[in-house]
């Protein structure tokens, strides 16, 4: 059961990461692709009725981490405070950026908004990555099974590193363009005009910083935990995962050069996707490694809750999940085509 509740903890992860991904995205992208306010508003409605739903998956994924994982969810809060708490205040300021806009007819105002939402998106996808390239390179875990670390320390690797170094700054760096190329896709899918040229033309010319930086990260994290291709040697079909992340680069690049931007939008839900459960599939059963011993690491085994409660509890999630995706399919088919600034959407 420890396993199957891991695969379903990383799959709610991957869930939120693709859809709350694109609308960090459109926040990115926002004061770049988008100079007027008619601009800025068509932004802001192709993601005006999911942005808030998407970010459900979030609040769900930690919900079903402190039901299966507690001693995982115990320490982890503890020892990321201070991001989690940065976190959650540019969850709030992105919120804040986008609801008030609309109800402010103010110049000044109005570019505030807009400021702070754009901010807030790009440091939410630093953040973001830079958490994923803690949990890969390893904390400070004690016997006890808590840390502590520093915002930042020598920006060095080792056994006592900061939540900042330079691997989890590239990280956070792949994150940032990752969630910019798609977000582009998503806006240039969504709209007409000059947004949508901005958009596409934004989403290609990041193209080869990505295929960079993707190569770069993954020579990087060979190079400081070369365990984490054990799990791959030892079930070789989990190479699938690289090449399909190969193909989905290779797919965004041909739909985006044919302007084929809802095929491209699929190519980065496949690339993102594909990222995740590589990073997934070579760190199981680890889901917090530590950089000090080894011996100190939580598994799935040694931070799981009771097997009655596991098993139990898959019962509620299936029923949980089977009215969430009702639900996205239903908003998701409703919302699809194009936004104009004709229709009173939302009020943006």
């Amino acid at each position: 059961m420890q396993t199957v509740w891991f695969g379903l903890v990383a799959f709610m992860l991957t869930a939120y990461v693709v859809l709350d991904g694109f609308d960090i995205g459109a926040g990115i992208l926002h004061l770049v692709v988008a100079k007027t306010n008619d601009e800025r508003r068509l932004v802001l409605r192709t993601i005006g009725p999911v942005w808030d739903g998407n970010e459900v998956w979030l609040i769900a994924a930690g919900g079903t981490l402190y039901f299966a994982f507690p001693v995982l969810y115990a320490s982890s809060f503890s020892g990321f405070y201070l991001p989690l708490t940065i976190v959650l205040w540019l969850l709030i300021l992105r919120a804040i950026g986008i609801d008030f806009r609309a109800h402010v007819n103010n110049t000044v105002w109005r570019g505030f908004f807009d400021g702070a939402f754009s901010l807030s998106s790009i440091l939410l996808a630093i953040f973001f990555g830079a958490a994923l390239g803690n949990v890969i390179r390893g904390v400070p875990l004690l016997a006890n099974g808590y840390f502590f670390e520093a915002l930042w320390t020598n920006f060095r690797v080792g056994p006592h590193p900061g939540i900042l170094d330079w691997y989890t700054v590239l990280c956070g760096t792949v994150a940032l363009v990752t969630l910019a190329i798609h977000g582009g896709h998503y806006v240039a899918m969504k709209t007409t005009g000059e947004v949508f040229e901005k958009s596409a033309r934004l989403a290609s010319r990041l193209w080869i910083p990505l295929v960079v930086l993707t190569a770069a990260s993954l020579v990087a994290t060979l190079s400081i935990r070369h365990e984490l291709l054990a799990n791959y040697r030892r079930h070789p079909v989990l190479f699938l995962v690289p090449a399909t992340v190969v193909i989905a680069l290779a797919w965004m690049r041909k739909a985006a050069k044919g302007s084929n931007y809802t095929h491209a939008f699929w190519a980065s839900c496949l690339y993102v996707a594909m990222m995740l459960v590589g990073a997934a599939a070579a760190l199981f059963p680890y889901v917090l490694p530590a950089s000090t011993d080894p011996a100190y690491s939580l598994t799935i085994y040694n931070s799981a809750t009771g097997n009655y409660s596991l098993t139990l509890g898959i019962l509620w999630w299936s029923l949980g999940m089977l009215l969430a995706i009702a639900y996205f399919v239903f908003v998701y088919r409703m919302f699809r085509g194009k936004v104009s600034l004709e229709k009173d959407e939302h009020g943006y």
